[in-house]
């Protein structure tokens, strides 16, 4: 199985709402028995909380439900367990970077160097901004994913392939 971590700062908006629609992507493309998904934040903020309501909202609203997350650090095995490590940006970045031994950096990357829109920019962080700000971050999301999963399934077909 592949796994995935999404992370953000405080694991409450940018990195729930990117785990939520990378599961729906999955389902819907028959990939959730092969790949799973997570997120975490950098910092302990918000250890515990659901996700911020109007992230919920704009989820909802795309059709993904992240009601049921909880906010969570990134912890040290985190690095040995996943092999993606996503950040929503290059401070979230920089800081994995510092904390990650030598043999996981190889799976850190900008979250949106898999967009075809946005490549390389940072997701920014929509917390203490109105609605749109939402939106535009579950574009630029949406984005990202697609060009995800596109990358996923070549894995997948590498994996099949050494494995027969």
């Amino acid at each position: 199985m592949i796994k995935v971590l999404m992370v953000c700062m405080g694991n409450i908006c940018r990195s729930p709402m990117a785990e939520g629609v990378l599961r729906r992507t999955l389902q819907d493309a028959g990939l959730d028995r092969w790949v799973s998904v997570d997120s975490a934040g950098t910092h302990s903020y918000h250890i515990g909380d659901p996700p911020d309501p109007r992230a919920q909202g704009t989820a909802r609203l795309r059709g993904v439900s992240i009601g049921e997350l909880r906010g969570r650090q990134v912890a040290d095995m985190d690095f040995e367990k996943f092999d993606y490590i996503l950040a929503m940006d290059g401070s979230n970045l920089a800081t994995l970077k510092r904390r990650a031994p030598a043999r996981s950096q190889h799976k850190l990357r900008l979250f949106l160097s898999f967009s075809r829109k946005y490549p390389n920019l940072d997701v920014p962080d929509p917390y203490y901004g109105g609605p749109q700000g939402f939106e535009d971050v579950m574009d630029m999301i949406e984005d990202g994913v697609a060009g995800l999963l596109k990358e996923l399934r070549l894995a997948l077909e590498g994996r099949q392939g050494a494995a027969g």
